[in-house]
């Protein structure tokens, strides 16, 4: 991976498998991550949104990185998502991250309290300082946190040696252009929406960190290949056939629609927790048509 690459360019937003009782099911977890990781993924974020880290103990959290970092090893880079929305918890996970010898930290921008940019700049650079020994993934998301990192903080915190990318998730390629003008090359944009991984590639991104490629790994990571070698005529078709599931699949709120998806294709990574639920019959019968189109079922 290079240091334009910090994780790789394709990272998969693993859920988390859930037993019939609702708890855990870490061996699944690891088989799916070995799955990912063996069908051309360079990162795995865990306990991220697609994770369903709000619904998630501290324990469990915990425990998965334990899991997949041993299934994985060093094949993978493993980012741990223990962003919150407590600057002091968002230390203390980290830390315990860190420790574990994970790769990267994925720190979402924090929901709810919504700070200025200054708290903004204080909340990321305190956790860089605190944890030096762990590369981090800012995660801009303004849709579930209803606050936007502006460009010239992410400008400020990139300065910090160990802030080496970020997820840009606020659906604004204008935005993600004013990022790559304000920051240096090194620092690595991600698309944190599938459907927009090609159109930020053209402005300077570098990656996507996808809940799709559980599904269609190898097509994203021919359309990366396609686009570096300046054949932008595949790259789109690829992007085209893709962009039916990239829509359904965030028909309704993420993870529901990908673990539906999961489990169709023989995945038993059980249902969701409280208070996401069980996707609606409508949304099941599209889905199942997209997959079916695409030869996934």
């Amino acid at each position: 991976m290079s240091s334009k690459e910090p994780f790789g360019r394709l990272i998969t937003a693993m859920v988390t498998p859930f037993a019939e009782d609702g708890s855990v099911n870490y061996d699944i977890a690891e088989k799916l991550a070995v799955d990912l990781v063996e069908r051309g993924n360079e990162g795995l974020v865990i306990c991220g949104t697609t994770g369903e880290s709000p619904s998630l103990t501290w324990e469990e959290e915990y425990q998965l990185f334990k899991v997949v970092k041993k299934a994985v090893g060093n094949r993978a880079s493993i980012i741990a998502g223990t962003g919150s929305n407590s600057t002091q918890e968002a230390i203390s996970a980290t830390q315990e991250a860190a420790k574990l010898g994970l790769d990267g930290t994925l720190q979402v921008v924090p929901y709810y309290n919504k700070p200025p940019q200054e708290g903004l700049y204080q909340h990321f650079s305190a956790i860089a300082k605190a944890c030096p020994n762990i590369k981090m993934m800012l995660y801009n998301v303004p849709g579930r946190t209803s606050r936007n990192l502006e460009a010239d903080t992410v400008a400020k915190l990139a300065k910090i040696e160990n802030i080496v990318a970020i997820k840009e998730a606020s659906g604004d390629l204008e935005q993600t252009c004013q990022i790559r003008r304000v920051t240096p090359p090194s620092f690595a944009i991600y698309s944190g929406e599938d459907a927009l991984t090609l159109p930020m590639l053209t402005v300077g991104g570098v990656g996507v960190v996808s809940v799709a490629a559980h599904l269609v790994s190898q097509d994203i990571q021919k359309m990366f290949q396609a686009f570096e070698q300046g054949n932008n005529k595949l790259a789109t078709e690829i992007q085209l056939k893709l962009f039916p599931l990239y829509k359904v699949l965030f028909a309704t709120t993420n993870p529901i629609p990908i673990k539906y998806a999961l489990n169709l294709k023989g995945w038993q990574v059980g249902g969701l927790r409280s208070p996401l639920c069980e996707l609606q019959l409508d949304l099941q019968e599209k889905l199942k048509t997209t997959l079916k189109d695409l030869s996934l079922i």
